[in-house]
């Protein structure tokens, strides 16, 4: 495979968020353990918790028997399947992360959801956030920039409050967050917004469903 061809996953969530990092072998592991080829700093991880390796042209994942267990496209993966491009890895609801067939379909650190006349963009690297062509300072906190980029990559589609608490507070999804944390976040990210674009809504309650992203 030639240089700039070369597999890779985006890190989206965890210590290592907005990180690329690129499969250079023919079999990888990734997990909590320091002997992993990606090792990712979460307790919920398992020391070895997936392997990905190469068949032919295509890459295929594994669960490593983990605790707390593996999704891809929000099934969870049971024995061995292969990955198509844009696939989300989802460890133990602790990181997500995508598989990319090759640097060229690699996104840009700066992503950019546009719905109707509005334009809302992340810098996934650095975790800034710019709407309406202006960057909402100072920075969101770690939880509101956690929602958000939830409800970007929703793309309008609605967000349970489960699918809130494990993007927010992955550590927390075993011992519950209340309904009052969950609504006191989503205020305080559309007073943040706000302050940038005071005509918009951006974040909608969907009543008895939970949440999505509106930037039309």
């Amino acid at each position: 495979m030639a240089q700039g061809e070369m597999p890779g996953l985006t890190i989206h969530t965890g210590e290592r968020g907005g990180q690329r990092w690129t499969i250079q072998a023919d079999s990888i592991t990734v997990g909590r353990g320091s002997e992993c080829d990606l090792v990712l700093n979460e307790r919920q991880v398992s020391r070895q918790h997936i392997c990905i390796k190469r068949q032919g042209d295509l890459y295929y994942i594994a669960d490593l028997d983990s605790k707390n267990g593996t999704w891809v496209n929000d099934q969870e993966l049971k024995g061995e399947r292969p990955l198509r491009d844009g696939d989300k890895i989802d460890l133990a609801h602790a990181v997500l992360l995508t598989f990319l067939e090759s640097d060229a379909t690699a996104p840009m650190s700066a992503h950019a959801l546009t719905i109707g006349s509005s334009r809302l963009r992340l810098d996934r690297e650095a975790r800034r956030v710019f709407l309406a062509g202006k960057e909402v300072e100072p920075p969101l906190s770690l939880p509101q920039y956690r929602l958000l980029e939830l409800l970007v990559d929703a793309q309008g589609a609605v967000c349970s409050r489960a699918d809130v608490i494990q993007a927010v507070w992955p550590e927390a999804v075993s011992e519950g967050v209340s309904e009052q944390a969950i609504d006191a976040l989503v205020r305080r990210l559309r007073d943040r917004l706000a302050e940038v674009d005071p005509e918009g809504q951006y974040v909608i309650t969907v009543r008895g469903h939970g949440f999505r992203l509106d930037v039309g």
